[in-house]
């Protein structure tokens, strides 16, 4: 059974994108990891995406729009992220 394909949006020095990237770790997810830090295309396409969002990280799980990394480890706690992750 193959993953969905994760996006995560990043900037340089953000703990908050380490602690997402390491559940993800954890999990033994394989993601795409864009940085944004300077700005460009990346940021342009998560601008697209999310234009709601203001801060990073931003995940996304298939076509599923998961937001930051509190949003990434409530779902860890309710149990959906591996469901998810399955998807």
């Amino acid at each position: 059974m193959s993953q969905p394909q994760i996006d995560i949006y990043t900037k340089f020095g953000c703990g908050f994108c380490v602690r997402a990237k390491r559940l993800l770790d954890e999990k033994g997810a394989d993601y795409n990891e864009h940085d944004i830090t300077m700005g460009g295309p990346k940021r342009e396409e998560l601008q697209q995406r999310a234009p709601q969002a203001r801060t990073v990280p931003q995940i996304f799980i298939g076509e599923t729009y998961v937001g930051g990394s509190d949003e990434l480890a409530a779902l860890e706690r309710s149990g959906k992220l591996d469901e998810l992750l399955e998807s």
